[in-house]
């Protein structure tokens, strides 16, 4: 399994057809391999602009379910990062305690989540 963050999927979503992430996103689409964190699929259908075809595919994925505690560990893991005066957006903890609790890697374009992998335990594609 591997897993996506809202930034790749839009850029898949919007026919990026070169981007490193994109390609992978695209791999594990074929294999079937690809799992969404319940943010990533908040965030990419609370897109006024998700087309009903884009909005198809995102619900046929499967969602990564959160495990017992996983509020909690969503506010340890931000916390240890603001702690140490690191950028950690609400959404993005919870897309990382999500695959963090799988142990699922995370596509992603987005820079912030290197502070969840050197601080919480997240693997980065």
């Amino acid at each position: 399994m591997i897993a996506c963050d809202t930034s790749t999927l839009a850029a898949f979503l919007a026919g990026d057809p070169l981007a490193q992430d994109v390609i992978q996103l695209r791999h594990a689409l074929a294999a079937q391999t690809l799992v969404l964190p319940p943010a990533t699929l908040a965030e990419a259908l609370s897109n006024p602009r998700t087309s009903a075809q884009a909005d198809m595919l995102i619900s046929s994925i499967p969602l990564l379910e959160p495990l017992p505690g996983y509020w909690r560990r969503v506010a340890l893991t931000r916390a240890t990062l603001l702690a140490k005066k690191l950028k950690a957006r609400l959404a993005d903890a919870l897309i990382a305690q999500s695959c963090i609790d799988a142990d699922v890697p995370l596509i992603t374009r987005d820079k912030d989540f290197r502070h969840f992998a050197a601080h919480g335990g997240l693997k980065l594609v």
